[in-house]
């Protein structure tokens, strides 16, 4: 006990230790295996297809970045500053986008701009024009750019209005006393204080496109995520996979430094104690109609022809679909997000108390690590919690034997328990992000109050902190609940055999060409997305939520 005493270590700082390593362990063995002798195959890659990877990974988040930041940009700008027709639903609706994951989106435009889609026939039946099908392939780097940015200006949008609306009024107030124009104000104060917000919210643009594996191996784009893929399945080389999740890892480390360096020191912060907001101008005549206009098409473009297409599919496929597999997929899909979740929330409250009373250096090593570990893209993170726990199988198969004399070698790494592990360190962040800010909201005088007053951490922690974080552990766990449904390259790589989710049983359907099928299962995921904005929107609007997007 004394020495416990001495280093200052209980419960809370022994279990939090405990996750750290085992988030860590999976990127360090990444990273180790990218310095073992590399075979034929890693050689072949390397000399034959490592640059077309890298190529086309940094066109695709050279390009998205480029449009998201763009279209988030303005309309944050449009919809903070100026009062126009249908402002107040564009305020909301202009979120909405998220809720389509981008390979869902991706096969919605490439049936509808198919040969048989509803925009060829209607040209060729309706107005008897005959266009080259060319001119329709959306199959390519242009077009996964395009789908990426119609599904990831959110991001952009959401962070860079949160930012305007809260620390710029009293600047671009006094710029229109001054005369400026709104075009002199965008480009002298608008863009300069939220330069930070931009580029952090793109990096989050990077690190989705990154990520992804359901576009680009739909349109046939080779970039890292695919390799990754072909490289395991296609070619049975885990190593050389490796290999191509550490390069990976170092492309993402390397942005997330530029990303740190372009923000700087700089840093905006209220004048006032009182934040009030931006009085908004009224944009009548042709500008108030040119910029509802502008709102209408990218809303439609993003939200409504996605969601209109798969709906009238999923009335034309749901008798086919709607039988007890369907149920049954659904039900593996909500049961394995809710364990998730679970255990997201719980682990993440664990570490983000331990990180508030404990303001040192481990700590803030602590919060750094599971930041960091929403960066990593998911094909990385599979590849490095399957090479962990194959490890795990052969060190243990004496203690299968004891326990089952018939024992298979691999039980960990085939059981469903290697999916929770890798959800845990890909959305922990999540979690923890919510969860820290709801305890900084607090503060730590209800904590001193109560250990003055002879409560232990622990009790403290459930008498008193977890009651008053109430609303940020909802908001954590919706949001991470929803991620859960969407996620698919880890679900993928480390379903256990015969082991279906909605988001695989999409992403197979599509892949079998059986666009209509894919309807039901997208609209289900959809519809679940929206659940969660409307709860997160509504409870921002009350004031109660906690989520953090940096």
């Amino acid at each position: 006990m004394k020495m416990l005493k001495r280093y200052n270590l209980d419960l809370w700082s022994m279990l939090s230790f405990l996750f750290i390593s085992l988030i860590v362990i999976p990127s360090f063995y990444v990273f180790i295996n990218l310095f073992v002798p590399a075979n034929e195959t890693w050689q072949h890659i390397k000399d034959y297809l490592l640059k077309d990877y890298i190529a086309n990974s940094l066109t695709l988040v050279f390009f998205t970045s480029i449009l998201t930041a763009l279209i988030g940009t303005s309309l944050s700008w449009l919809i903070s500053v100026f009062n126009f027709p249908m402002r107040n639903f564009f305020k909301w609706a202009l979120i909405l986008p998220l809720a389509i994951p981008p390979n869902i989106a991706a096969y919605t435009y490439s049936g509808l701009l198919s040969y048989t889609g509803i925009m060829q026939v209607s040209l060729r039946n309706h107005f008897n024009i005959h266009l080259q099908p060319k001119y329709f392939d959306i199959m390519n780097i242009e077009g996964a750019t395009f789908i990426f940015t119609i599904c990831l200006f959110p991001y952009v949008y959401t962070i860079t209005r949160a930012f305007l609306e809260k620390q710029s009024a009293s600047l671009i107030e006094s710029a229109r006393l001054l005369g400026k124009k709104p075009t002199e104000i965008f480009f002298t104060i608008v863009l300069p204080c939220t330069r930070a917000a931009i580029v952090g919210s793109v990096s989050l643009v990077i690190l989705e496109v990154l990520n992804d594996y359901g576009v680009v191996q739909y349109f046939g784009i080779q970039t890292f995520s695919t390799a990754i893929f072909k490289t395991w399945f296609a070619m049975g080389d885990i190593n050389s996979a490796v290999k191509l999740s550490a390069s990976l890892m170092l492309m993402v480390l390397t942005m997330l430094l530029l990303e740190k360096a372009l923000r700087g020191r700089k840093k905006y912060s209220y004048t006032n104690a009182k934040v009030r907001p931006i009085s908004p101008k009224s944009l009548t005549g042709i500008k108030g109609l040119l910029a509802t206009g502008y709102c209408l098409v990218i809303f439609a473009f993003s939200f409504l022809i996605p969601t209109l297409q798969l709906s009238y599919w999923s009335f034309l496929s749901y008798k086919n679909i709607l039988d007890a597999s369907f149920w049954l997929l659904t039900i593996n899909s909500l049961g394995v997000a809710l364990v998730t979740t679970c255990l997201v929330v719980c682990i993440a409250a664990i570490i983000a108390n331990y990180c508030r009373i404990n303001d040192g250096t481990t700590a803030k090593i602590y919060s750094k690590i599971i930041v960091a570990g929403y960066s990593i893209p998911g094909a990385v993170i599979a590849i490095g919690v399957l090479a962990w726990f194959i490890f795990l199988d052969q060190h243990f198969y004496w203690f299968y034997k004891i326990i089952h004399p018939d024992s298979a070698k691999l039980v960990l790494s085939t059981s469903i328990v290697i999916l929770f592990f890798a959800y845990v360190i890909r959305f922990l962040a999540m979690g923890f992000n919510t969860l820290q800010s709801g305890f900084e909201k607090v503060g730590n005088k209800f904590y001193e109050a109560s250990r003055t007053l002879g409560a232990t951490k622990t009790e403290t922690f459930f008498k008193v902190d977890l009651p008053m974080i109430k609303p940020a552990f909802f908001s954590g766990f919706v949001l991470v609940f929803v991620e859960v449904i969407k996620e698919l390259p880890l679900t993928l790589l480390l379903r256990p055999f015969n082991f279906d989710t909605l988001a695989t049983k999409v992403f197979q359907y599509a892949s079998d060409e059986m666009i209509h099928e894919a309807a039901v299962p997208s609209m289900v995921i959809i519809i679940i997305s929206l659940i969660s904005i409307y709860f997160i929107h509504h409870r921002e609007k009350r004031g109660k939520t906690d989520v953090r997007y940096d």
